[in-house]
């Protein structure tokens, strides 16, 4: 199997001590690593053993100057093209997140996903299907793909990783009501999860968000206090 091509940018534990978890951070449609590495930042007290890292997505956006990337391709923007973009770059982050446990001697149940807008589609698709589940997944102002706005079944899930699901009430890239959705469809399959929906917030994260995921992701790993 070759090697992972993903990269970026990585913060090592604010203990100065070896990694005990790992908690991945994947980026928007547009963005990069370098734009949601701080989010490992504000964490330190709450995961002081945790290596944050927060890979570039694999590909650039199509004559983007500015140096975008994606996860997948972006045009109709449907229901079926969010499944079928996360399903393509499914074998490549979960090569990706298996790499770097090894690199850091953790086992599967180390890890944690975030991410936000495209990157968490793409870590809710992945995360809820590894084969070893994550302690957690964390998706901010993104949508479960595959999930109906009713509810309903979802293929291939094989955890019963906890989910937590922030989203701005006035996000209108990426309508609140998906989060909702997710939720729905989340509770059918038999996974926990718990759904913040945060008045005046558009599509971005702000302090709330970024203090409920922490203390989420602390329960998660089971961490003291």
């Amino acid at each position: 199997m070759s090697a992972p091509l993903l990269s970026g940018p990585r913060l090592q534990p604010a203990s100065g001590g070896p990694a005990r978890q790992l908690v991945v951070i994947l980026h928007g449609y547009g963005a990069d690593g370098a734009d949601l590495i701080d989010i490992g930042r504000a964490w330190p007290t709450v995961l002081p053993d945790a290596m944050f890292v927060a890979p570039d997505a694999p590909s650039a956006l199509p004559s983007d100057i500015l140096g975008g990337r994606q996860w997948f391709p972006l045009s109709e923007r449907t229901p079926q093209e969010y499944r079928i973009g996360a399903e393509a770059v499914h074998p490549l982050l979960d090569q990706y997140l298996d790499a770097e446990l090894a690199a850091l001697n953790l086992p599967g149940d180390a890890l944690a996903l975030v991410g936000f807008s495209q990157g968490a589609m793409c870590a809710l698709h992945c995360g809820l299907r590894r084969k070893t589940p994550p302690s957690a997944i964390v998706g901010y102002s993104g949508l479960l793909p595959g999930a109906s706005t009713g509810g309903g079944q979802l293929d291939g899930i094989q955890t019963s990783t906890p989910v937590l699901i922030v989203h701005g009430a006035q996000d209108d890239v990426v309508p609140a009501y998906h989060a909702d959705a997710a939720g729905q469809a989340l509770s059918a399959a038999g996974v926990a999860n718990t759904v913040h929906v945060y008045d005046n917030l558009g599509h971005s994260i702000d302090e709330r968000g970024m203090r409920a995921a922490g203390l989420f992701l602390k329960e998660a790993f089971g961490m003291p206090g």
